[in-house]
């Protein structure tokens, strides 16, 4: 661990003073340093994780995939979209506008008094070890990633953004960034806003995400995989996530003749809420995946990065 910390260390340390540091001073913008310094560390997360892809979860996708992928340009836009999450150009807009409001506003706040509850000083000598704590925070993490998650799914204008990332009918591992950009930015700043309130450390936040992420790439992956019947209710699976994105499966659930928001398997990294609030379906199939209007009406979801974003924003405005 403390060969793979330097590693990483030094990465970001390199990247910072040969790419950020001068770009940096170039627009005038030294004061700004931290967070670049910050930026080049989940550029560097970024980069490990797409070698992890590539190597890993690629070679799976070839050796045991779910269905033959034809559509290039559908799976070539979901590349787009991770090169945008993954290599920082997310996170500097993030940055330069709702993180400065979230953090001028947590600023008012602890000047008024309001203190962080730092879960991991519930009880001294257990939940301050390291890797309690990093446990103890992934799993309410995973609720709240839960509960937005099935927000997205009971809100008709949430859903009207959040049907973009199930429009792909070719599911594979750089699926899981397809997302509309505003949908994105309201889920990022809810969990930037829950980080700050329970008190995670920077380093702790970074490992999180880093760890969610890579495991989400997994899950959205062309891959015939399941953990068998214990694993399955341990941590999601490509098989348990594919369910979520079945055609009129995932999204919707019928109720006297009509179809509505709803769907199943909207646990994260963590089956366990979907289990405990009985919305998980363990069916061992592999269905294919989409949006039920768009396979059976046609409906217009966008073919390029643009054109998908512009349709959400059609969806939301009700004129799609």
């Amino acid at each position: 661990m403390d060969f793979l910390s330097s590693l990483f260390d030094g990465l970001q340390q390199t990247l910072f003073e040969r790419v950020f540091q001068p770009i940096a001073f170039a627009l005038g913008q030294g004061h700004w340093l931290e967070k670049a310094y910050e930026g080049a560390g989940w550029v560097v997360v970024g980069l490990l994780q797409m070698g992890v892809m590539l190597s890993v979860i690629g070679t799976m996708q070839r050796q045991w995939p779910v269905e033959s992928q034809q559509d290039r340009q559908a799976v070539g836009v979901d590349v787009v979209y991770t090169l945008i999450h993954r290599l920082g150009l997310f996170k500097l807009g993030m940055f330069l506008t709702l993180d400065l409001a979230l953090e001028n506003a947590w600023g008012v706040l602890r000047g008024h008094g309001w203190p962080t509850y730092h879960l991991d000083s519930l009880w001294p000598g257990v939940t301050d070890v390291a890797w309690v704590s990093f446990v103890l925070y992934l799993v309410v993490f995973d609720f709240v990633n839960y509960a937005i998650h099935r927000a997205q799914h009971q809100s008709s204008a949430w859903w009207a953004l959040h049907a973009l990332h199930h429009s792909q009918r070719q599911m594979n591992m750089w699926s899981d960034n397809r997302n509309h950009l505003l949908d994105d930015m309201l889920t990022s700043t809810l969990v930037s806003a829950v980080a700050l309130l329970i008190g995670v450390g920077p380093g702790q936040f970074v490992a999180l995400v880093a760890i969610g992420q890579l495991s989400e790439n997994f899950q959205h992956a062309n891959v015939r995989i399941w953990f068998g019947r214990i694993g399955e209710r341990l941590w999601v699976s490509p098989r348990f996530h594919r369910r979520h994105h079945s055609v009129g499966i995932g999204h919707e659930f019928e109720v006297q003749g009509r179809q509505v928001l709803g769907g199943c398997n909207f646990g994260v990294l963590l089956p366990w809420w979907d289990m405990l609030f009985g919305t998980a379906d363990f069916q061992l199939r592999y269905d294919p995946t989409g949006v039920r209007d768009q396979v059976e009406q046609g409906r217009d979801y966008g073919r390029g990065f643009w054109a998908q974003q512009w349709q959400g924003l059609r969806r939301l405005a009700g004129r799609a």
